[in-house]
């Protein structure tokens, strides 16, 4: 097959080995074997073209060297193949490729070191993940260069020597994985320059010296390990201090001290700090009172005078009462303190679980999404049942807010509607409100419209989940006293059941993250990039016109497959997009529509893209309502013939009618894209489309 471009085997049971002379035709583009039971060796001319991209081959039986052409091949974006039994060295110049955005050779048997990067590293590279091998020496310095890491696991090696501080210079690591290796020195400081750190694994290593305060300057770290080193000193009360913590571990060091009791540390308890015989405190062994040196030394002039001695009496009875005093203070305030952490549980109907269940899921494993509003974390109850919790961005404690959030919460827990996702409770405590949602198998339209499984969503999916979130939203604009704005319509928030069924997600929360003035995320505050209605610029305000418009950008992702901005270019949107290529012609919309699509009822898809223009208007006044958006979407135009006989009507779901070849689909998608990249539409507009003769 010399043309052959793509291919895609994974998830089956093949055997044997990869064809050694596989990318010789120098046309390969992506190549994906993964989860199968293929062995031998990788065969030396993948990328002999210089047009592969995509390399992935994880979870096989694969032995011997990743080959050497692979750090050459600049055409590289994404390199997997965690999980087999590879050895030798990681190829010179990996690391060095232009476009390489992520790297995976985890579970394998490599050895020699991180590679060394002369000059800059691949400014794209978001992950590398090369845990569980057999790599050692030092981390070079210039681990620093790689400006947009996210994702840094090189936990089970046997790296040596200390961590460079140029790793504070990774301003877009959200997780760093350094455990189970033999890295020596201290924590560096510059770890605290990290800000986006969310996860920070460095147990199991020879670390000494104190537990920099620095670490308190990642401001949304979740998770901190330091524990089975030899770090010393007291833990810093600055850490402790962090809100956002949810799990630690300085367990079986040399630290000592009183540990701290204050924020999240309140919740921890004793495996957290064990294996510390200077540490003291709650759960551990109890504090020693300082006391003075006894000795036989002598008096001067025969001893103290009987007057010094009443002085000194008197004056220690005052500083008696006074810690008394004070210790009772203390006591009432830490009382207070206790209250305000304790959790409530505010259920919407009845519930199995409390809140210590939902606590326990809010564990880093569990994140299964991350947005402006907070994380969302999916949790298993006593009873076996899954629950999404989604973890507020903090809310300012004490101000006239949290009534209001209270109050508005209680009215979101009282709406039970089919198409809208149902809350089933909040945890709350004077630092921290956690949401409790029923659980959507299938997660957001989002994700499974421009992920891998985007091609699985047949047109009569695409109309159905279309139709039923619109019902969703009209429910809270027209069906709810008062009315609901939903502020941050997006198919992120359309999330699916097992059925397929959409769920209208997150309405409502905008409102109380704007009301409480401490985020300052556009996604938080009135919508998301690419959905944003044109008023906003100009106004600063939305209302149920501005869900519409932002609904018409979704009905347009259901068409295209497309996300609705990083698409097309610098400053050009999914609408500017939709409208500059159907400028001429309204009715060639089969240009635009998504090429996954395997057969398109034409008549239903040009009528949806119909009722998304009227939604993106520019004008907010000309845009129809949620009830007039549902009824012309429940309410398929009749079909003619060209003799003007009316045709049966396939209805919603219904795959009957003319239908679109996906290969004509494709055609005409690559025309559109073609003109794009010209900035120009087709000057010679083709002929209207018949709709009937297709």
């Amino acid at each position: 097959m010399p043309s052959l471009e793509v291919l895609q085997l994974w998830e089956n049971n093949f055997t044997g080995g990869i064809p050694r002379r596989l990318g010789r035709n120098g046309r390969f583009q992506l190549l994906d074997f993964s989860s199968n039971r293929l062995t031998g060796t990788l065969p030396p001319e993948l990328c002999a073209g210089g047009k592969l991209q995509t390399l992935i081959a994880l979870g096989n039986s694969l032995f011997g060297a990743i080959p050497d052409s692979l750090g050459k091949c600049r055409s590289l974006t994404r390199v997997r193949l965690g999980e087999n039994f590879l050895n030798g060295s990681i190829p010179g110049g990996l690391f060095e490729l232009p476009n390489l955005s992520q790297v995976e050779l985890q579970d394998n048997l490599l050895s020699g070191g991180f590679p060394d990067v002369m000059g800059t590293g691949a400014l794209n590279l978001g992950g590398i993940s090369l845990s569980n091998n057999q790599l050692t020496g030092a981390l070079p310095a210039s681990i620093g260069s790689f400006s947009g890491l996210q994702k840094l696991l090189l936990d089970q090696n046997a790296f040596t020597g200390a961590i460079p501080p140029e790793i504070g210079r990774l301003q877009q690591l959200s997780k760093a994985d350094l455990s189970g290796n033999s890295f020596d020195g201290g924590v560096p400081l510059e770890i605290g320059k990290c800000r986006l750190l969310t996860y920070l694994d460095v147990s199991r290593n020879n670390l000494s010296g104190d537990i920099p305060p620095a670490i308190s300057g990642m401001g949304i770290l979740n998770y901190l390990n330091l524990s089975r080193n030899q770090l010393s000193g007291e833990i810093p009360a600055t850490i402790a201090a962090m809100q956002s913590l949810t799990a630690v571990d300085f367990s079986y060091n040399n630290l000592s001290g009183l540990v701290p009791v204050t924020g999240q540390f309140s919740y921890f308890n004793a495996t957290s700090f064990i294996g510390n015989p200077g540490l003291c405190g709650p759960y551990l062994a109890p504090c020693r009172p300082g006391g003075a040196e006894t000795g036989h030394g002598t008096h001067t002039h025969g001893g103290l005078s009987s007057s010094l001695k009443l002085i000194i009496v008197l004056v220690l009875l005052a500083l008696s009462i006074a810690f008394a005093a004070m210790a009772i203070l203390k006591a009432r305030s830490l009382k207070k303190a206790s209250e305000a952490r304790a959790w409530r549980l505010t259920s919407f109907q009845r519930l199995e679980f409390s809140c210590d269940d939902v606590i326990d899921s809010l564990k880093e494993e569990n994140i299964i999404g991350k947005g402006g509003a907070g994380t969302v974390y999916k949790g298993t109850m006593p009873d076996g049942d899954h629950v999404a919790v989604k973890r507020l961005s903090t809310i300012s404690r004490g101000s006239s807010h949290d009534h209001g959030f209270s109050a508005e919460i209680q009215t979101l827990g009282k709406i039970r509607h089919r198409y809208i996702v149902r809350l089933l409770g909040f945890c709350s405590n004077n630092e921290t409100n956690l949401l409790v949602y029923e659980y959507m198998p299938n997660g957001s339209l989002g994700e499974l419209l421009h992920g891998k499984k985007g091609g699985h969503l047949h047109w009569d999916t695409r109309y159905k989940i279309a139709v039923e979130a619109a019902k969703g939203l009209c429910y809270l604009h027209h069906d709810c006293s008062p009315p609901i704005l939903h502020r941050d319509v997006k198919s992120n928030n359309i999330l699916l059941d097992s059925d397929f069924e959409a769920h209208v997600a997150d309405f409502g929360l905008a409102k109380f993250l704007q009301d409480s003035g401490t985020s300052e995320c556009m996604s938080a505050i009135a919508g998301s990039y690419g959905y944003i209605a044109p008023e906003y610029a100009y106004t600063l305000k939305v209302d149920e016109k501005s869900d519409v418009y932002s609904f018409g950008v979704v009905l347009l992702e259901l068409i295209t497959g497309k996300k609705p901005v990083g698409e097309f270019g610098d400053g050009v949107d999914i609408v500017q997009w939709i409208k500059m290529m159907t400028e001429s012609n309204k009715e060639q919309v089969i240009k635009i529509m998504d090429p996954r699509l395997s057969t398109v009822p034409v008549h239903e898809v040009m009528h949806v893209f119909y009722v998304a223009l009227l939604c993106v208007e520019e004008q907010s006044m000309q845009r129809p309502t949620m009830r007039e958006v549902v009824q012309m979407l429940s309410e398929l135009p009749k079909m003619t013939s060209e003799k003007g006989e009316e045709l049966p009507n396939g209805g919603e779901g219904d795959n009957s009618g003319p239908a679109v070849p996906a290969e004509t689909v494709e055609a005409a998608t690559s025309e559109a894209n073609e003109q794009h990249q010209q900035h120009q539409p087709n000057s010679q507009s083709s002929p209207p489309l018949n709709l009937i003769s297709i």
